[in-house]
């Protein structure tokens, strides 16, 4: 267990003054049995008129902020800070801990999880030319192995060691197919690429956005900024969290804040401004997470 402390700095510059529109922001996760909220504050300047939290369609805990229409600024800042409790699992599950179904892969859903699962193991992205299939269908080859977490686990290191990691600071993420071409991408690459993967063999996965601390190995990848992986629905075990960019399972050094069907849903701040396309000097992004473990 560890005591986490994460400061998430948003600033916004502009040129001219500049009128803003509503806001959306997904910066808090809620309490769970492996994540406990100490305390949370939430700074923005300027001051909204109207400051409403409510849950979206997956339940994640969102924000939204309203200004006055007659306000003009230069300047949008929003300060997220969070003081948490984090015990994850942090080991690959026991085999016992899956339904005996599911201990084979693949493996098929039983018919009263398929109405809630089936867009989750649908594919969302084009793969004309099969290049996600066939690297999935390689992996589990190559794995060695027909038990489901044993390939699950395979399948994260091979992300980790055979793709190039890369910082990308513009928005939007690479189809799966493009990560497989590139052989490079940044987290949320890495977990589309892993969730395409496995909803090849029509299994149900899940966007999940965050953040991430270091076990001070110092080899982690994807600090300093919001990060990303992906949950796999396993019959028996439930959701369970594996980040393909740092080979990291079962949500060690992993702190959820939302959980989306794909990467597009999980903008962690999202919102528009009234004034000319010119007007955008840039926006700059700070997160800052401190750790303390627990005995």
């Amino acid at each position: 267990m560890a005591r986490i402390k994460i400061v998430h700095t948003t600033e916004y510059t502009y040129r001219n003054p500049v009128g803003l529109l509503r806001h959306r922001l997904m910066l808090r996760p809620d309490d769970s049995h492996d994540l406990r909220l100490l305390k949370t504050e939430l700074e923005v300047d300027p001051a909204p008129a109207n400051t409403l939290w409510k849950h979206d369609v997956f339940n994640n805990s969102v924000c939204f902020l309203k200004w006055p229409e007659t306000l003009r600024t230069t300047r949008l800042a929003i300060v997220s800070t969070l003081d948490l409790l984090h015990h994850p699992d942090g080991q690959p599950l026991p085999h016992y801990s899956l339904d005996p179904g599911a201990e084979a892969f693949p493996f098929s859903y039983a018919q009263n999880e398929i109405p809630d699962l089936a867009l989750l193991a649908e594919r969302q992205m084009p793969d004309p030319d099969h290049k996600v299939d066939a690297w999935a269908q390689r992996i589990v080859a190559d794995s060695g192995a027909t038990e489901t977490l044993k390939v699950l686990e395979a399948m994260t290191r091979a992300i980790k060691e055979k793709f190039r990691y890369g910082a990308r600071y513009e928005e939007g993420t690479q189809t799966a197919a493009q990560t497989v071409e590139l052989g490079s991408g940044t987290c949320r690459d890495f977990a589309v690429l892993m969730m395409e993967a496995l909803r090849s063999y029509g299994i149900a996965t899940r966007f999940v956005t965050g953040y991430l601390y270091d076990d001070t190995s110092g080899e982690t990848r994807g600090g300093g900024s919001t990060h990303a992986w992906c949950g796999v629905y396993l019959p028996g075990a439930g959701w369970v969290e594996y980040d393909p960019t740092n080979g990291l399972i079962a949500g060690a050094n992993l702190i959820r804040v939302g959980v989306t069907r794909e990467a597009a849903q999980s903008i962690p701040i999202s919102g528009g401004f009234v004034g000319s396309e010119d007007d955008t000097i840039g926006m700059h992004v700070d997160v800052s997470v401190s750790a303390v473990p627990i005995r």
